[in-house]
């Protein structure tokens, strides 16, 4: 209890700078491994949130659950879904990208909206009902593993940047990634699953030194360099994560000053989701004269 108050104080910019939200995480979730082969419907859904396609997500993600009612991917990827239409809603997205942390502290409050508060709730619980259910039966279950892991990253989003409540959602991505290590422990290949440590990695490891040392004593462990390392596996190699991680790594690269990186980035994700109003804006941002 003695070190809630300074782990609050620092981390509540911290926190909410790079958190988005796993989710698709992100996080939004740890894609299938290679020896098996991702559901079609699940891999249209995530595209479509890409490309802030939110209805026709939904409808994918909906279409596969029918087809596949005791798996916890069908709710989660709802829940992911409702998550980031609150997100282009609020502009949660765009915050993200600010340079500095006085600047992001600034920001206006959110007002969430209750009943899709109250759905994505539900899916989440759901899906963690499923997913345990599956890993009582066997516990190497790559579905379980990735759908809990899944569920525990889009409750840090949700705290980190709707409610604000920062030390819930460091709890929830020490468990996010606690469900991601099992998951890799068992499929190495599935590339997607690196997602999870990168993100709470390079987010512990982008505080000052004080703020890791209370942190690793509560057992969360920061590397900045690793955690970079770790999204661009994801970002090269991932298969329903690869744009999500590019998204992280533009952001990482915006707060970096890597100005070339950033642009190239974005200039990739805005050609292959040209619906996203996102990376055209983050691109003019960044040609501005004296911009970042």
């Amino acid at each position: 209890m003695r070190i809630r108050r300074p782990v609050r104080f620092v981390t509540r910019n911290d926190v909410g700078r790079f958190r988005l939200i796993m989710a698709l995480f992100l996080a939004i979730g740890v894609a299938h491994a290679t020896e098996t082969t991702t559901p079609t419907g699940l891999d249209r859904g995530f595209s479509r949130l890409y490309d802030l396609d939110f209805r026709g997500a939904q409808e994918e993600f909906q279409s596969w659950e029918q087809q596949n009612p005791d798996n916890p991917m069908g709710p989660v990827g709802e829940a992911a879904g409702i998550l980031f239409s609150e997100f282009n809603r609020l502009g949660v997205l765009e915050a993200q990208f600010y340079e500095n942390d006085s600047a992001f502290a600034a920001r206006k409050k959110y007002q969430p909206d209750a009943e899709q508060r109250g759905r994505f709730e539900q899916q989440l619980t759901r899906a963690e009902t499923l997913g345990k259910s599956r890993l009582a039966r066997d516990s190497r279950d790559h579905d379980a593993l990735l759908g809990l892991s899944l569920a525990s990253g889009l409750r840090a989003d949700y705290a980190a940047l709707i409610e604000k409540r920062s030390l819930s959602s460091l709890h929830y991505t020490k468990e996010s990634s606690a469900w991601a290590d099992q998951l890799l422990a068992s499929h190495p290949t599935c590339y997607d699953g690196y997602l999870a440590g990168g993100i709470s990695r390079y987010l512990v490891g982008s505080m000052s030194a004080p703020v890791r040392w209370l942190l690793r004593m509560g057992g969360v462990s920061g590397d900045k360099a690793r955690g970079i390392s770790e999204l661009q596996t994801t970002a090269a190699k991932g298969q329903l994560l690869a744009p999500f991680a590019r998204i992280l790594l533009a952001i990482a690269y915006v707060r970096d000053k890597d100005k070339p990186r950033a642009r190239e980035t974005l200039l990739a994700l805005q050609k292959d989701f040209p619906n996203n109003h996102l990376f055209p804006r983050e691109l003019a941002r960044l040609e501005k004269p004296n911009s970042r």
